[in-house]
This record gives C-alpha cells, sequence and structure tokens, in this order.
C-alpha cells in the first residue's frame, strides 16, 4: 500500500470571482519517489465563463506544471529541485490564474492508476 497527496489543478479565469473549471491532478508519494501530473484543457469549458483568458498563455502555464513535475530542465530551476520541492511549489496558495486544491492524502495500491481514477473523478 503507498501513501500519497495528491491536489487539483485549477484554472480561475477572474482571480476576484472565485469561479473556476479543474484542469488537473497531481500526485506525490514521497516514500516512492513517485510525482505525476496530468492535465486537460477544454476550450469548450472556457467559453461558459464571462471573460477570455489567454489560451496561448494558460496552455504555457499548465505546460510548466508539467515540466516542473517531470523534473524537465525546460521546467526551470524549480524543476531541478527534489520530488518533495518540486511538489510544495507546485501546490504554494497562490492568487494567479492556475491555482491548486490544498494537498488531500491518500493511500492505493498503483499510483499510476490513482492518478487516472483521480483525475476522472475531479477533472472529466
Amino acid at each position: 500500500m503507498f501513501l500519497y497527496e495528491y491536489a487539483v489543478i485549477r484554472l480561475v479565469p477572474q482571480v476576484e470571482r472565485e469561479e473556476f473549471i479543474n484542469v488537473g491532478i497531481i500526485l506525490f508519494s514521497k516514500k516512492e519517489k513517485f510525482i505525476r501530473t496530468k492535465i486537460v484543457l477544454s476550450e469548450k469549458r472556457l467559453e461558459l465563463f464571462k471573460c477570455e483568458p489567454d489560451i496561448d498563455q494558460v496552455k504555457s502555464n499548465l505546460r510548466a506544471f508539467e515540466l516542473i513535475s517531470a523534473g524537465a530542465k525546460e521546467g526551470g530551476p524549480i524543476a531541478c529541485e527534489g520530488l518533495p520541492e518540486r511538489f510544495r511549489w507546485l501546490t504554494a496558495v497562490r492568487s494567479s490564474i492556475i491555482q491548486t486544491s490544498r494537498p488531500h492524502p491518500g493511500k492505493t495500491h498503483d499510483l499510476e492508476k490513482e492518478v487516472s481514477r483521480l483525475f476522472d473523478e475531479y477533472v472529466l
């Protein structure tokens, strides 16, 4: 059984309105040295909001989440940090257009399947 933490990645087009759509999941297990981010951006769902965010900028910001999570050099200096530091940085409270829920704990027998299960439950 593996212990993990996860957070839901949200797109908040107008921070002052506090409306959001879930666009991804980030899951982290320190003991298993595991971190995964899974993201999908539905432009059709974005049309439901009054404002129209810069889609290219949103995609770039979401891609940064994936790069940092993966530890890719293209993710910048944060991507070079250890797994716990990357997870904490990605899930830190912020008031930008891309936010995460507070981290939540869980247990599973299969971390990869759990990423997909949480993604299906909270994002799709």
